[in-house]
């Protein structure tokens, strides 16, 4: 059962509060996956409501989405813009933007419309300086904080995720990211967030909250900025930061610690140290990671850090071993109670995982042994896109393929593109066509005008080829003679189907019969089906002059001579009676009573009313 997503008003944060267990978020652009990775969390964590409340999509339209909150379905809306959604969901502070680098900015700036939005997250990379330096002075104004740009997000353990942040279900679970522990970690770098998170989980009770600030030159939010929240929050035991070469931003953390503004331990380490190895200056992946000076390397930065108390390893290899022996020494002292270990919950793998995996089986609602779009190329039976062209098999080599599961010879697929001209049209007055006409003339659709029109195909117009098949087929089959099977129908009282037209005749043919007639007797394998209808229409020309085979009766009839020769006597049969000789009347002209359509819309006619004086009224 599908439900839809729940809101809940948060309690009130404290000042150095970013998110609780409580915290909803707008997500800005279509992100599905991201999406289902926060609720996913959401599911492990325990928490009661989802953290996204609702998903902004400017090029969208206003809907419901669905997404798993564990093992159920919910809902969740989608708005085009962030004031309507904020409208709907007044209790949401958190925007998570995944707009481009082009669309970032005005993405914050909506945000900073919004009063009720705190936090502001900017996923994206290469967002110019110039707009952050912007964005940066005007959340400090409003009292906004803002995480990225160039990040991956951050993640309070237990209680809210931002995005991708962490990883698949396996490593938040390994990292015992579903529960809070004690360590507050704040980074440049999102990918060694994901590594850090590991190694604080095994050499700690674990992560109480981790920010990625974002590697580009001008970030929302500082190193310094998160370490003084871990530093006021009485739930925060130890520090742990990983800064890296370039900027100075480093040697903020060093004041603090030698003006006591920091007080808990603090393990850090400012990576890119191999620099020094090189004989130029490097430019690291980020684009604030190159050291423009001797005070902006790593080397410089790791000696002021621990000159001012903070705790440095040797190198990143000893790093682990630095924050492990930390935190031994604050629970020794008692400050730390190491969190409980906490089984998370089992989220139900998704049916594609499964099924890829080949963990679990699924029956199948559908099967197609016709046709195959799963590939590169678009696969007809057993011949690809590409083939069919390049071997030029035409309409009817393609309609072989996919009705009768086989490439037939040329003189049968031929004979196939024959069928579908001669039946395009018969002129304006026949049913079908009228009706396709009165339809377009009522302002009717293409669609709708041709449904109509294809409606009146049945066993007394257009829909007698199958018909003609079957009887003459039986008739043959059971050692009939052509008088004996012409006086078994009229005994029934059975019209023969196939044979009878309203104008032509037998002193004035039509010429469609005769073209395929030609054609058969020139190409065909055999013609012991059209022979003995021919000998039939001998007989009723002889009652009435325009009792003759007419053109559905020798397209039928031809049909089964064409299918007793590529085919075994039951598979022709088979595909007589499901109704595949119809459908070649239908597909053939379906083509004319389109054309009658864009005919009558061309020519700007109006409704159509029938004239009185071509009614009958016998009122009595």
């Amino acid at each position: 059962m599908t439900r839809k997503a729940t809101t809940k008003k948060s309690p009130d944060k404290k000042n150095y509060e970013l998110f609780n267990r409580h915290t909803q978020a707008f997500i800005y652009n279509m992100q599905v996956n991201a999406t289902q990775r926060m609720l996913d969390f959401d599911f492990l964590a325990g928490r009661e409501t989802p953290s996204v409340a609702a998903i902004v999509n400017p090029t969208g339209s206003e809907s419901l989405q669905k997404f798993f909150f564990g093992p159920k379905e919910i809902l969740i809306p989608i708005y085009r813009s962030l004031a309507r959604a904020g409208e709907k969901h007044g209790n949401v502070d958190v925007l998570v933007s995944f707009a481009s680098f082009r669309s970032t900015a005005q993405s914050a700036k909506e945000a900073f419309e919004l009063k009720q939005i705190k936090t502001i997250v900017l996923i994206a990379e290469g967002v110019p300086e110039r707009h952050m330096r912007v964005l940066n002075t005007k959340a400090k104004q409003l009292g906004k904080v803002i995480i990225g740009p160039a990040t991956v997000g951050g993640i309070k353990a237990g209680a809210f995720k931002i995005g991708n942040t962490a990883g698949t279900v396996e490593n938040i679970v390994e990292s015992k990211l579903h529960r809070p522990g004690s360590v507050g970690f704040v980074s440049k770098s999102g990918g060694l967030s994901n590594e850090v998170y590991n190694i604080i989980s095994r050499n700690t009770d674990g992560l109480y909250e981790g920010i990625a600030i974002g590697g580009d030159r001008f970030p929302g939010s500082t190193l310094m900025d998160h370490l003084m929240r871990y530093e006021q929050n009485p739930s925060v035991k130890m520090l742990v930061c990983l800064g890296e070469v370039g900027g100075t931003d480093e040697y903020e953390i060093v004041d603090a610690l030698k003006k006591k503004k920091i007080k808990k331990p603090l393990v850090m380490w400012v990576t890119g140290t191999c620099a020094k190895a090189f004989k130029t200056e490097v430019q690291f992946g980020h684009a604030g990671a190159k050291a423009d000076a001797d005070m902006e390397t790593a080397d410089a930065k790791n000696a002021a850090l621990k000159k001012a108390g903070a705790v440095v390893p040797d190198s990143f290899d000893d790093y682990a071993e630095k924050i492990h022996k930390t935190y031994e020494k604050l629970v020794k002292k008692k400050v730390i109670k190491p969190a409980p270990d906490v089984a998370a919950p089992t989220i139900p793998l998704d049916l594609n995982k499964a099924l890829s995996a080949g963990t679990i089986r699924k029956p199948t609602s559908f099967i197609s042994t016709i046709s195959d779009d799963r590939g590169e190329e678009l696969i007809y039976g057993h011949m690809s896109i590409s083939e069919v062209f390049n071997k030029n098999i035409g309409v009817g080599g393609v309609l072989s393929i996919l009705w009768f599961k086989k490439l037939l010879p040329d003189y049968a697929t031929k004979f196939i593109d024959m069928v579908i001209m001669v039946t395009a049209d018969h002129g304006p007055a026949v049913s079908g066509a009228h009706n396709t006409i009165v339809a377009s003339r009522a302002g009717k659709d293409l669609i709708s005008s041709l449904v109509s029109g294809l409606l009146c195909i049945g066993p007394r117009f257009g829909g007698a080829l199958d018909g003609a098949a079957l009887q003459f087929s039986e008739a043959l089959d059971s050692g009939l003679t052509p008088m004996e099977f012409v006086n078994s129908m009229k005994q029934k009282g059975v019209n023969i189907q196939g044979i009878g037209h309203r104008i032509k005749s037998i002193h004035n043919p039509d010429m469609r019969v005769t073209i395929i007639k030609n054609y058969v007797r020139k190409h065909f394998k055999t013609t012991a089906f059209l022979d003995y209808a021919l000998e039939v229409e001998k007989i009723t020309t002889g009652k009435r002059d325009n009792l003759i085979l007419n053109v559905d009766g020798v397209i039928g009839i031809c049909f089964v001579d064409l299918l007793r020769s590529e085919f075994t006597r039951d598979e022709a049969d088979e595909y007589i009676r499901m109704g595949a000789l119809n459908g070649l009347f239908v597909l053939g002209r379906s083509i004319g009573f389109m054309g009658h359509y864009l005919d009558q819309k061309r020519l700007k006619q109006g409704l159509y009313r029938h004239p009185w004086d071509d009614i009958a009224y016998l009122m009595d």
